[in-house]
């Protein structure tokens, strides 16, 4: 029996390797290199939350993160007129794999025992360091690293979690509002252009002295 964070699981996989080919595509990689950076993608935050909640890498597990990414990669070239022209298909599935992510991380490590706050962390590292390794893979800056509201979209999904367990709310509920919290954070916060303070250098320093 599949599992509801399992089926997420699996959504955000396809949703991730989708934006990395996506973006693979734009800088020309072949097909095997397009599904490198796809994959990596699907699971880097996956992997790096394993290993520091100290248990096996679900990929290594289980082929079907290879066999999503390879369904990601059939349908980006299947379907590449349409997926590789229209603009927001990078924007839209990264946002779709963060929320996922974010959602299947929190899970996973309240399943192995860990309090919230730690929770929160890994929902934060599972959304968001596939999309590190994704850029840094196809020598863009991190998404984290700049002034759009990324990470902090999983940091906000994570503490609805949080605050609706406090009320009592069932897991469904709980993974569903996070999901689509942190989705629609990451939606207004680029609609709206609203982003964090950005932290002052030297150069602005010394204009100002």
């Amino acid at each position: 029996m599949i599992s509801f964070v399992q089926v997420l699981d699996f959504a955000g996989t396809f949703a991730f390797a989708t934006s990395g080919i996506r973006l693979a595509s734009a800088k020309r990689f072949d097909w095997f290199g397009a599904y490198v950076v796809g994959f990596a993608t699907a699971i880097g935050g996956g992997t790096l939350r394993d290993i520091l909640l100290g248990v096996t890498p679900a990929w290594m597990q289980s082929p079907v993160y290879l066999i999503c990414t390879a369904l990601a990669l059939f349908w980006v070239i299947a379907f590449g007129k349409y997926v590789i022209t229209m603009n927001n298909t990078i924007f839209f599935f990264d946002s779709v794999g963060l929320s996922l992510f974010t959602v299947v991380g929190v899970s996973h490590s309240l399943a192995q025992g860990f309090p919230f706050w730690v929770a929160i962390i890994m929902g934060s590292i599972t959304g968001a360091a596939g999309g590190v390794i994704r850029d840094v893979f196809i020598n863009e800056i991190p998404l984290i690293f700049r002034k759009e509201i990324y990470a902090m979209a999983c940091v906000v999904g994570g503490l609805l979690y949080w605050l609706l367990a406090l009320l009592g709310m069932n897991d469904l509920t709980c993974q569903i509002a996070a999901g689509f919290a942190v989705f629609i954070t990451r939606i207004l916060a680029v609609r709206y252009n609203i982003c964090l303070p950005i932290l002052k250098g030297e150069d602005y320093y010394k204009k100002k002295g």
